[in-house]
């Protein structure tokens, strides 16, 4: 599986896929996103509590037909060979313009859980903002993903990041589509 680049952060991987999935797919699952009963109840990190953003929490059941699974488990396999991995999460985040969105981890150092993002668009302008910024252990920012229709990241989940919300001039929703993974059992 190829991807179109890897970065590292003080050791832990980003990977970054383009051309998975098929622009009839991204336009379906666009339409899907946009139709759903997204609920602003999902938060940050305790201490930014108060600032809740919407998503959508898709059932386990319903994520292994989205056309997004078989490419993200082949990206996970990819990712980390000798490792056997289990899906424990899916949802899709809802972010525009005027948001506020907060730096987290996805798990504790440690835990080898696995976050991948597909980000839901059929089109997107890169004057309409939206990227997912990444930081060291000094809270810099080191690496940055653009949110191009399609585009798969597959990372660390202890990696400080932020998906930054779309600036002014864009009028339609940032989905991202997350399917978190946490290790089963190690391959001998």
């Amino acid at each position: 599986m190829g991807y179109a680049r890897t970065q590292q952060i003080e050791g832990r991987e980003i990977r970054v896929y383009d051309s998975l999935l098929n622009h009839q797919d991204i336009q379906a699952l666009t339409a899907l996103f946009e139709g759903g009963a997204f609920v602003r109840n999902e938060v940050a990190r305790p201490d930014t509590a108060v600032f809740r953003h919407w998503a959508l929490n898709i059932p386990l059941e319903t994520a292994i037909h989205l056309p997004v699974y078989a490419p993200t488990l082949a990206a996970v396999q990819n990712f980390r060979a000798d490792r056997q991995y289990r899906l424990y999460r899916c949802y899709c985040n809802h972010a525009a313009y005027g948001d506020m969105l907060f730096t987290h981890t996805d798990c504790l150092p440690g835990e080898q859980h696995l976050t991948t993002l597909w980000y839901v668009a059929p089109e997107w302008n890169v004057e309409w903002g939206g990227e997912t910024v990444f930081f060291n252990s000094r809270h810099d920012a080191e690496a940055v993903v653009s949110p191009r229709p399609g585009r798969l990241v597959v990372f660390d989940g202890s990696l400080t990041h932020v998906g930054r919300p779309p600036n002014r001039v864009c009028y339609v929703p940032r989905y991202t589509l997350a399917l978190k993974f946490n290790v089963t059992a190690r391959h001998s």
